[in-house]
């Protein structure tokens, strides 16, 4: 079957898009009308530099603390690579490939723009990379996320140049060695093209991007895992109706409400009478805890959205009004404080999880102590819990706020920095660590579930159920439990289950 394309224009591109073109390994071109807007501010700016009387920011002057340094016309290329070759200083752990991908795509897609006056060779030799799974090495490690992802996007960009490593078929690789197998030549940069690639939101962006695709499926997660906690603690379904919701109308709190009632319709459980009036706030205040998750990342991922979808490398270039203007576009200060927004938001899904699975080994509502048949004996669920409790607490520790721990460089040129770049990577700790805290209370709940056989949960939750015994047992006696943790994890990784 022949590989799908996607069509680079300057219409807006959505998570829904970016994650077909992920999930799909759709490849990537440009439209005739970004053709035209490329090429466009390109011949643009060669006129202005060819008349230019004056200094012109990043194009015939040096950067940053060096702005007043005029550059000879015959020394623009050699500046512009200059400026990749010096800026990358990107180190630290590898980011994921699926993030060096979105990386290249969101710089392709901005440049693309027209507002940015690069070759149209230098953007299609990005989506190259990106079509022909050369993902440049990029570390965790360097932005600032104030003059745009300066370390990490000069990382991303060495391999146009031949330089840098690369990851291709399955190794790392020189990225010289890789262009001349794949026989093509090195890009030559022109006057600011090496600003408009490394100034820019793309590292930030990207790692938004992709801990919000991952934060789409556990928060809906979190509500099927947490409604057959609910059911296996023998819990309440009255403080989801729709009456309490109606009173206190955040939507998101109404969405998990309606959620939980759905999905636990049909219950046994819950058809049953009830000894208690009353259930732990863990479980009766689920619709505002996850509701108010919700709304937090419907906040955040509008932020994204708009992000994704703008120009932010400077100094920027307006054809029709004949203007070229340094301004500020690369700062990070909306993604910075969105994504410690979003950090402290997922933590809270992590941390109420925890708590459940804390009820649910504790020998309440008529389960046995520590969810197994002999205590004592066997400790059972005993210290899956404290693996939980362990990472809840990591994830408090990553909330700390990244964006209020500005620190001044380039001479004090850039006296105020977003530290965006920190914060992004430490969100995406933050999602994984909560996919890891939901998989333990799965393994609690279904095994929690277990012992009230021959009840039965709702149809949906018995399914949901069924499936997941495919892969993680039921546990008789002491076992290695990290290994069920981890397919537990794989199981949330890998399986679709829709609401009913």
């Amino acid at each position: 079957m022949a590989n799908r394309i996607f069509e680079i224009t300057p219409q807006n591109l959505t998570f829904e898009i970016i994650q077909d073109i992920l999930e799909n390994n759709i490849k990537l071109k440009l439209s005739e009308i970004s053709i035209e807007l490329i090429n466009k501010s390109k011949k643009y700016l060669d006129k202005k530099l060819a008349q230019a009387d004056k200094p012109l920011y990043g194009i015939n002057t040096g950067f940053g603390a060096l702005c007043d340094i005029e550059i000879s016309k015959d020394g623009l290329s050699k500046l512009q690579e200059n400026l990749v070759v010096s800026h990358a200083c990107n180190i630290g752990p590898e980011i994921p490939a699926d993030v060096v991908k979105l990386m290249l795509l969101l710089k392709a897609h901005a440049l693309s723009k027209g507002n940015s006056a690069v070759q149209l060779i230098t953007v299609q030799r990005i989506l190259d990379l990106f079509n022909n799974d050369v993902l440049p090495v990029v570390c965790e490690q360097g932005s600032l996320g104030a003059s745009g992802d300066l370390a990490p996007l000069a990382k991303l960009f060495l391999p146009l140049l031949g330089l840098g490593e690369v990851n291709f078929e399955g190794k790392k690789q020189q990225s010289n060695k890789v262009l001349e197998k794949l026989g093509w030549e090195p890009i030559t940069l022109e006057a600011k093209e090496g600003l408009a690639l490394l100034n820019g939101t793309q590292f930030m962006s990207a790692h938004a991007v992709y801990t919000l695709l991952k934060t789409f499926r556990i928060i809906d997660q979190g509500d099927i895992i947490g409604a057959l906690s609910l059911d296996a603690f023998d819990g309440l379904i009255e403080p989801f109706s729709e009456n309490i919701q109606r009173i206190r109308p955040h939507k998101g709190q109404a969405e998990t409400a309606k959620n939980f009632r759905n999905v636990l319709t049909g219950s046994e459980m819950q058809a049953r009478e009830k000894e208690h009036i009353q259930d732990p706030y863990s479980f009766r205040c689920i619709p505002q805890v996850h509701g108010a998750v919700k709304d937090a990342v419907t906040y955040v991922a509008t932020v994204i959205e708009t992000e994704i979808n703008s120009v932010t490398d400077n100094p920027t270039v307006f054809p029709d009004e004949d203007l070229i203007i340094s301004g500020g576009n690369f700062h990070g200060e909306p993604l910075a404080l969105s994504l410690d927004f979003l950090a402290m938001a997922i933590s809270e899904l992590g941390s109420i999880s925890e708590r459940r699975t804390y009820r649910l080994i504790s020998g309440e509502r008529g389960l046995p102590e520590f969810l197994v048949a002999n205590p004592g004996l066997n400790s059972g669920f005993m210290i899956p819990q404290y693996a939980a409790a362990s990472i809840v607490s990591q994830n408090k520790q990553l909330c700390t706020p990244c964006v209020v721990d500005s620190i001044p460089s380039s001479n004090e040129q850039e006296d105020h920095v977003s530290m965006g770049g920190n914060a992004a990577t430490k969100t995406l700790k933050v999602v994984l660590n909560t996919e890891k805290i939901l998989a333990i209370e799965l393994y609690n709940a279904a095994q929690a579930m277990d012992f009230r056989r021959p009840i039965k949960s709702s149809p949906f939750i018995e399914r949901f159920i069924k499936e997941y015994r495919k892969k993680v047992s039921f546990v008789e006696e002491d076992i290695v439990m990290y290994e069920a943790i981890n397919k537990s994890i794989d199981f949330l990784n890998s399986t679709k289950f829709n609401r009913l």
